[in-house]
């Protein structure tokens, strides 16, 4: 499933580097399984606009990516979009499939650095995987994003599924991915490590 999409907040076209979002994520940022408008990317375009924060939001997240995945789509991105702010969210199909967490560590630090140079601030949304991996490689998989901010001096969100993952009736039935009503709860999470980034254009 292909979950590209594009939300604008009111701005003028001409300054919209410094003002855009740019999401980009996996299935939990791309609205798997719900309607676009459901999903917590959509939702923080409402609140941008609620709360008067005249932003360009881009979502770029593809459902099934991998670091690798992002490592190589995020180039382009970054010059199709030119950004101020990346909100990055990959690495949890990395974990599910067991792929080594040496090369998702290595990947995400690689689309840090090209955010950066490419002039953007990011937030990092760190992801959890179910325990059925064993406790070693569960264990290093949550250490992945603290040890990222901490590198790097990212504003972490430390678990973007707290308050709704252990939830059933804020998950779909496939275990993974929030319902319509967690989908808010996953706002609630981001919303608070983002804010303090945010400026007031004219």
């Amino acid at each position: 499933m292909l979950g590209i999409g594009l939300l604008s907040v009111t701005l003028p076209q001409a300054q919209a580097s410094a003002r855009t979002i740019l999401v980009f994520g996996d299935s939990l940022s791309a609205a798997h399984g719900l309607r676009t408008e459901q999903g917590w990317v959509a939702l923080l375009g409402q609140r941008l606009r609620r709360e008067g924060y005249r932003y360009r939001l881009v979502n770029a997240s593809v459902s099934g990516e991998t670091t690798t995945g992002g490592l190589e789509r995020l180039p382009h991105e970054l010059r199709a979009v030119h950004p101020g702010i990346v909100i990055l969210e990959l690495g949890a199909n990395d974990g599910l499939r067991g792929l080594p967490l040496t090369l998702a560590a290595h990947n995400l630090a690689a689309m840090v650095r090209l955010a950066r140079a490419a002039g953007a601030r990011v937030v990092l949304l760190g992801l959890l995987i179910p325990p059925n991996y064993g406790p070693r490689y569960t264990q290093q998989f949550a250490a992945l994003y603290p040890d990222l901010a901490r590198r790097f001096h990212l504003p972490l969100v430390p678990f973007l599924l707290a308050h709704v993952a252990l939830d059933p009736s804020l998950m779909q039935t496939d275990g993974l991915h929030p319902n319509a009503r967690g989908e808010p709860r996953v706002l609630e999470n981001v919303w608070p490590v983002l804010k303090p980034l945010l400026h007031r254009f004219p």
